[in-house]
């Protein structure tokens, strides 16, 4: 099974003064880390709301011109044999790169065979074939030939 993992990470950034120069600094600071191991991670801004009210709030806190930024890193898992795996290898393999960087699995999505997809279609045409009694939609070539 492989699965496509999110990772949260909070990524301290320091003199900026504003909250889209802080995100900017941090994905910067985020790839450099990452690249050239991990070039595959994608990153991107994070959401926050506020836990009382659920208002949006900006990825970036600022105080005191230093930043926490709040960085979504996701990156897909091959051959897994469960969710939890999947998490676990995503924390490590990112974690390894981003030393004293907080992290958090945000959510773990399965992502479907390709081979599972084709089979189901198959068996699903072959009993539609079956209850239709259908087999042939077109005619054969000779028959086209002889007319």
């Amino acid at each position: 099974m492989d699965c496509r993992v999110v990772v949260e990470a909070a990524v301290p950034v320091y003199d900026v003064a504003t909250a889209d120069e802080a995100v900017r600094i941090a994905i910067s600071k985020t790839g450099d880390m990452l690249n050239p191991d991990l070039n595959y991670v994608e990153i991107n801004m994070g959401e926050r709301s506020c836990p009382h009210c659920g208002e949006e709030l900006e990825p970036a806190f600022i105080a005191a011109d230093e930043s926490l930024v709040a960085l979504e890193l996701e990156m897909t898992v091959f051959n897994v044999e469960r969710d939890e795996h999947a998490a676990r290898i995503a924390r490590k393999e990112i974690g390894q790169r981003l030393e004293n960087i907080p992290l958090d699995v945000v959510e773990i999505e399965e992502i479907p065979d390709e081979d599972e997809d084709d089979e189901t279609e198959d068996a699903e045409s072959t009993a539609d074939d079956e209850e239709t009694g259908d087999d042939e939609i077109l005619p054969e070539f000779e028959e086209l030939i002889d007319e």
